[in-house]
């Protein structure tokens, strides 16, 4: 095992994240009582399995504690001699960092509330949450083949499952987990309960296109946002929707408006008090570019901001 350290760049609270990925359907998240986050995933390289059990002190001041891990790297059923200096390791906390969104310097976000007051509401309501991820590109691309038109809900199910069944168990701080299968054991299954034949040809393919580094999140996050969405929608299964949702929550790319998101443009049009002409307005693409407008001002985080904006109109929703 190996312990390593993040500091966050701005605003960050664990307690946050833990508390969206509870509500966050596609993670299956199981929350314990003692405040530690409990991950298992994939490697970025395909091969290698990650088990992180995640810390931070609560602090009353605006500068957030430290964030750290034990982490332990599984090559099938060995376990990587322990060292934060080894590749491995210091891939794995890499990993971490984006999933989570530490990767990003977040020391300019609370500096977009002085001009939003729309913002501003959404920073006191949600104090220190960040995107937290999927595990990678990859699986956001599985999830969005699985969840094509059936609820969400069975969807989770089906994908617990298969993290269950094939997935490479791992104890993460006194409890086993499943991660979810890598690509090579993915494109490998000839069967899934609950998927079709169709979705199953797809997923054997993002797994083809993850080993070959079309799922590859720094390069999708290198490139400009229209260029990565072009690429990713090339893949099978991958619409709008779907690629925007692999660039921001699976790369953790912070600064993207989702244009193929209209729950987030409902959101916008009632925190903004756009009429309710606009706000359903049959001219599609005139209301998109006004929105698109708008959300210049949240420029470099328009993803984090979208992200509250999806957390408050759930919550609404649930209240």
């Amino acid at each position: 095992m190996t312990s390593v350290s993040i500091t966050p760049k701005g605003p960050f609270s664990l307690a946050a994240s833990r508390r969206f990925l509870e509500d966050f359907t596609p993670a299956s998240y199981d929350h314990a009582a003692d405040g530690v986050l409990r991950l298992a995933f994939p490697a970025d390289d395909g091969v290698h399995v990650i088990g992180c059990a995640v810390r931070q002190k609560e602090t009353a001041g605006p500068t957030p504690a430290a964030v750290t891990a034990d982490i332990t790297v599984h090559h099938g059923d060995t376990t990587l001699p322990a060292g934060s200096g080894t590749d491995h390791h210091r891939a794995a906390r890499a990993q971490l960092a984006r999933i989570l969104s530490l990767d990003v310097d977040g020391t300019g976000f609370p500096a977009l509330a002085d001009t939003d007051t729309v913002v501003a509401g959404l920073q006191a309501e949600y104090p220190g949450l960040r995107p937290v991820c999927f595990h990678s590109p990859y699986e956001a691309a599985v999830w969005a083949v699985i969840g094509n038109r059936i609820r969400m809900s069975q969807a989770a199910a089906i994908k617990a499952r298969l993290a269950r069944d094939h997935g490479q168990a791992v104890r993460v701080a006194g409890q086993e987990l499943h991660a979810f299968p890598a690509p090579d054991v993915l494109r490998r299954l000839d069967r899934v309960e609950g998927l079709s034949d169709t979705k199953l040809e797809r997923l054997r393919a993002l797994s083809e296109a993850a080993l070959d580094g079309g799922l590859d999140a720094a390069t999708l996050r290198d490139q400009p946002v229209e260029s990565a969405l072009t690429a990713l929608r090339k893949l099978p299964g991958i619409g709008p929707f779907s690629a925007e949702l692999v660039l921001i929550r699976g790369a953790g790319h912070p600064d993207v408006f989702p244009a193929a998101e209209p729950r987030v443009h409902q959101a916008m049009a009632t925190q903004y008090g756009l009429d309710a002409a606009t706000a359903g307005d049959p001219a599609r693409l005139a209301r998109l570019a006004r929105l698109a407008r708008l959300a210049t001002a949240w420029r470099p985080y328009r993803s984090w901001v979208a992200l509250l904006l999806r957390a408050r109109a759930q919550d609404s929703a649930s209240r």
